[in-house]
């Protein structure tokens, strides 16, 4: 009882054709799949980018709010002294 060889099965041109197919298929779903990643890519960079200098200008406004705010009080303040 020896090993016995294995099996081959060879495909037929018509499976193979339908195999190559099959394959190309697939690539162009991925190549598809990585266009559509790197457009989403590109627009969540500029996202962050706009989201990026939103929050600056938003930090700005606060920090000049707050200057005025303490300002108010410090006249509020002497107003209430001079009283």
């Amino acid at each position: 009882m020896g090993a016995e060889p294995p099996q081959t099965h060879a495909m037929s041109p018509s499976d193979i054709n339908e195999e190559i197919e099959h394959l190309e298929d697939q690539l162009n779903e991925l190549a598809s799949l990585c266009q559509r990643l790197q457009l989403e890519n590109r627009s969540l960079r500029e996202q962050q980018v706009s989201l990026v200098e939103e929050r600056s200008r938003l930090v700005e406004k606060n920090e000049l709010a707050r200057t005025k705010v303490e300002q108010m009080i410090i006249r509020l303040k002497s107003l209430e002294a001079t009283s």
